[in-house]
């Protein structure tokens, strides 16, 4: 056993540490995916979770462990999610106080969730207009104040309570688990997972997923330190970080067997097959192993693979970006600059002429006119098939309506999603 591992006698006390809270999820198999993957595929259903994911078998390990060793009665956490609601409940369940630091951008909605979980045993402080700001008010408060900082991911006791997940997969699954998919951000999971896994299920292979936008493992293991991201896409919050825990990543650099990098786009349309086909709703980190299905689908036929589904506080008003990213994805969505001549017919012309007979605008909107011979509209389009656009393209500029095609161009694409 590699010493950076968290030993898994750890792992089995935070597991009875943590039971008289946290639920044993179940582990299902989905014959959907099963049939079209040609493997047997689980889900461990960790929106099922109170609060709603994984992390409050971690915040819990950790504060219980706090409370019982220590007689710790208050505690400091960093959080606009779901780290966040994990400390509250636990608070509330130990009749604690939790002090936890919001950045002042956080959605109203995530502030009440979290007011709801804690009730009256936590004080939420909004400070900071980035996580990251808020993150370091809430280190200096907790070291100004004598109170312990439950870090979201870098802490063993938090790395044992999510290892608990993987017991209970072992536990549930009757066979021998070929393959492990697992959503990565700052770490805490996956770290929990592996310290299970590399000493009680040697045949399986654990295959850390991470966001296209935010790929801080894999840049880590490609540089062999842990390193921070100068940027990152934020969209997949629940797994985008710059830098992931420094333990976690020791662990991860010994027991990840691969790492599979998934487009946000392609995220976005494995939330809502979820949504729709299986009334399943997960976040946007939730749907992150799940969407990298397809992108092992040639090592994993025959096999049988568990997917981590980490959370399913999805915000509803969310729900259009994700199926305008989901279409862009598919190919099916594309926005331009179209040119058209300052007379009469131009518009009945560009919509008999140009557009396919299942091409829909779904945008259009006129720019300021620069001329008096042409004018200029954003128009975007929804095509019934992506193999309908090189048609469209060569269309409309045969027809001289062609103006610049905008899903490449990030700049200006931004002002219209």
């Amino acid at each position: 056993m590699v010493k950076t591992f968290v030993h898994i006698d750890e792992i089995k006390d935070a597991d009875h540490r943590i039971r008289d809270l946290v639920k044993h999820t179940p582990l299902i198999r989905m014959p959907n995916f099963s049939e079209k993957y040609e493997a047997e595929i689980f889900f461990k259903r960790e929106d099922l979770q109170r609060v709603r994911s994984y992390k409050i078998r971690g915040a819990f390990n950790k504060i219980r462990s706090l409370v019982e060793d220590r007689h710790v009665d208050t505690v400091v956490c960093s959080s606009a999610g779901n780290h966040a609601q994990g400390v509250a409940q636990v608070c509330n369940f130990l009749s604690i106080k939790g002090i936890i630091f919001m950045p002042v951008t956080t959605p109203q909605q995530k502030v009440q969730q979290v007011q709801m979980f804690g009730r009256d045993h936590i004080e939420i402080k909004l400070i900071g207009d980035t996580y990251d700001a808020s993150y370091q008010v809430a280190r200096d408060y907790s070291e100004e104040n004598g109170f312990e900082f439950v870090h979201p991911f870098d802490d063993q006791k938090i790395i044992e309570g999510q290892g608990t997940v993987a017991l209970e997969i072992l536990k549930d699954c009757k066979e021998p688990l070929d393959y492990l998919l697992v959503p990565v951000g700052g770490g805490g999971l996956i770290s929990g997972l592996i310290s299970v896994i590399k000493q009680t299920s040697l045949e399986t292979k654990i295959i850390a997923v991470e966001p296209e936008g935010a790929p801080s493992l894999k840049t880590s293991l490609t540089k062999g330190v842990n390193t921070t991201l100068n940027e990152i896409e934020k969209f997949v919050d629940g797994a985008a970080v710059k830098r992931m825990g420094d333990l976690p990543f020791s662990i991860c650099k010994e027991g990840v067997d691969e790492v599979v990098i998934v487009p946000e786009g392609k995220i976005c349309s494995t939330l809502l097959q979820l949504y729709n086909e299986k009334a399943i709703v997960v976040e946007p980190a939730g749907a992150l192993s799940v969407a990298a299905l397809d992108l092992v689908k040639d090592k994993i036929k025959g096999k049988r693979v568990a997917c981590i589904i980490s959370g399913g506080n999805n915000d509803i008003s969310r729900m259009e970006e994700i199926k305008e990213r989901s279409l862009l994805y598919e190919g099916v969505k594309h926005y331009f600059i179209v040119i058209f001549p300052q007379r009469a017919g131009a518009l009945k012309e560009f919509v008999v002429n140009v557009l396919g007979e299942t091409d829909d605008i779904t945008y259009f909107e006129y720019t300021k006119k620069n001329s008096r011979a042409r004018s200029s509209a954003v128009v975007g389009i929804e095509l019934k098939n992506r193999e309908d656009f090189d048609p469209l393209l060569s269309r409309m500029k045969e027809r001289g309506f062609y103006g610049e095609y905008l899903n490449d161009s990030p700049q200006l694409f931004q002002y219209i999603i």
